[in-house]
């Protein structure tokens, strides 16, 4: 049984080599930073940036395939803290992407990845007066990472938020106000100004047959008012 699991392993180090035009191996035996004959980055992959110009090196380490980043990726500053967990689909940026700074989480962003091979692509609109409701559009791919989701912004050293984005296909999503009603936006197919929500006056109250009868027999009369006056 071990003679097997062995030649197994043998035939896979083999298959590797066997695509592999360069390569390196770590201590353990790992193929890394394989490049095939077509000159593509293959496989899991390690890569030094020294500091240059002020600006600070790094460390990163992750899979390519076919010369493009794929799956999870870690980044590193040249001390070894984790400064970056991205994650990617056809080398572009997808899904939730965190940053870090002083081993504390600073924001994470959420992206969209593209096809590269379509021109043209089906997307879910959300609606904007209902972001429940979604309306399916063709469009023209210009982009292949777009971001899309809740990017999220946290009090250094905490994590505490310090506040939200969200963004629907490349453009900022604000939401209308939870206190507007969704499902009637317009009064009378007028749109719903400022000026409709602001505070109603009290209405004054409906004069009673008692006042009414008051104001008839004391409409005539002449009542004398006393303005502080003297000398009368």
């Amino acid at each position: 049984m071990k003679k097997i699991v062995v030649i197994f392993s043998l035939c896979c180090c083999f298959k590797t080599f066997a695509q592999c035009v360069t390569y390196r191996l770590t201590d353990s035996g790992d193929t890394l930073n394989c490049k095939d004959k077509n000159n593509l980055k293959q496989g899991k992959w390690t890569i030094r940036i020294e500091q240059l110009r002020g600006e600070p090196g790094f460390e990163e380490e992750g899979i390519y395939k076919d010369d493009k980043k794929e799956g999870r990726w870690r980044r590193y500053n040249l001390m070894g803290d984790l400064t970056a967990v991205e994650n990617y689909q056809w080398g572009n940026k997808n899904g939730i992407q965190q940053y870090f700074y002083m081993n504390s989480l600073e924001h994470e962003e959420s992206w969209l990845a593209v096809d590269p091979k379509k021109k043209y692509d089906t997307i879910e609109v959300p609606d904007v007066i209902d972001p429940y409701k979604v309306e399916k559009k063709i469009i023209k791919v210009s982009a292949y990472a777009l971001k899309h989701g809740v990017w999220k912004y946290y009090k250094p050293g905490s994590m505490s938020l310090t506040r939200t984005e969200t963004y629907v296909f490349d453009s900022l999503y604000t939401p209308i106000p939870e206190k507007l009603d969704k499902a009637n936006p317009t009064a009378n197919g007028t749109p719903v100004t400022a000026k409709d929500t602001l505070p109603q006056q009290p209405k004054t109250p409906a004069k009673t047959k008692e006042m009414i009868d008051w104001e008839k027999k004391n409409s005539k009369k002449k009542t004398k008012v006393r303005d502080g006056a003297t000398g009368y």
